[in-house]
């Protein structure tokens, strides 16, 4: 695998005129080819100010950051790499044709059939009746989707996302991450930060957790079985069965051990239940919590 994005050893001190504050700390990670990393904290934890470094607008940070091999202080790195923050500002007066238009031109993108192309790119995230309205005139979901068009129009390697999918109502979450999904299968390479923690377990390959400009854990979705052995089982029925303990709406829930699961599968047919979810107990959204509280989670940062 051909790594996209690396950060070695990373820090990041802002110094204000009468006090120091540590926005990074050593932070260590990279993204391949073909792989979505999530990176996961709350507010303040140094999420943008990660990528301000990797795209130089913070330029004054220790340690070292390379885009395709390519130093990220040198512009030519960045030429491979398309952002699309959480507010896109794309120019009111422009259409979304023209936004893309003039993405293509900027990014040395030549296309003999470069409008189709570009309405191309605007009917796949479903905007394309609005390709000649004016941007100022379209809402926040359909002007995130033209900023999603326009960055990946370009042909990035490295796809920066921060909230992608902010204002988006849930069938275009549904589009768009497919869209994202397709891009990655294609071998690009996905960096995005989400307060929307589902999403993070959908679509990321891997996610970094941080939390105080510290890198807590870098894991895959896969890797929280291993950190708690119980699962959780949600069933709709109307008859009481053991372990499980009633919700609204005639559903159950019950969370138990691993070696429980099929005997309480098999007591829920018997009772007539529908099985309604069956998951890992521990999800990214109680990985994130342990963090932000300060549990150890195992500081496996590659």
């Amino acid at each position: 695998m051909t790594s996209v994005l690396e950060f070695s050893a990373v820090g990041k001190t802002f110094r204000r005129r009468r006090s120091e504050v540590r926005a990074l700390h050593d932070v260590t990670f990279s993204i391949d080819e073909g792989e979505v990393f999530g990176f996961v904290g709350p507010n303040g934890a140094g999420k943008s100010t990660t990528i301000k470094i990797m795209l130089d607008v913070i330029t004054d940070y220790e340690g070292d950051v390379k885009i395709n091999g390519i130093p990220a202080r040198e512009a030519i790195a960045r030429k491979s790499v398309a952002y699309v923050p959480e507010a896109p500002a794309l120019y009111e007066q422009f259409t979304p044709l023209e936004v893309l238009r003039t993405g293509l031109d900027m990014c040395g993108v030549r296309r003999d059939d470069a409008e189709a192309y570009c309405m191309d790119w605007l009917e796949r995230f479903s905007v394309g009746h609005a390709a000649k309205r004016r941007v100022r005139e379209l809402s926040k979901g359909t002007v995130q989707r033209v900023a999603l068009a326009h960055a990946l129009a370009v042909a990035p390697r490295l796809l920066v996302l921060d909230e992608p999918l902010s204002g988006l109502d849930p069938v275009g979450r549904r589009d768009v991450v497919e869209i994202l999904l397709d891009f990655k299968r294609q071998g690009g390479a996905i960096f995005l930060t989400s307060h929307v923690l589902h999403d993070v377990e959908r679509i990321a390959d891997r996610f970094g957790l941080i939390h105080k400009g510290e890198l807590r854990a870098v894991r895959a979705p896969s890797d929280l079985v291993g950190v708690d052995e119980r699962v959780l089982v949600r069933s709709l029925g109307t008859a009481a069965v053991a372990e499980m303990s009633a919700e609204p709406g005639g559903r159950w829930v019950a969370e138990i051990s691993r070696p429980a699961l099929w005997p309480l599968l098999g007591a829920l047919k018997d009772a007539g239940h529908v099985l309604l979810e069956i998951r890992p107990a521990l999800s990214l959204e109680t990985v994130f919590l342990h963090v932000v509280k300060g549990e150890e989670l195992g500081k496996d940062v590659e």
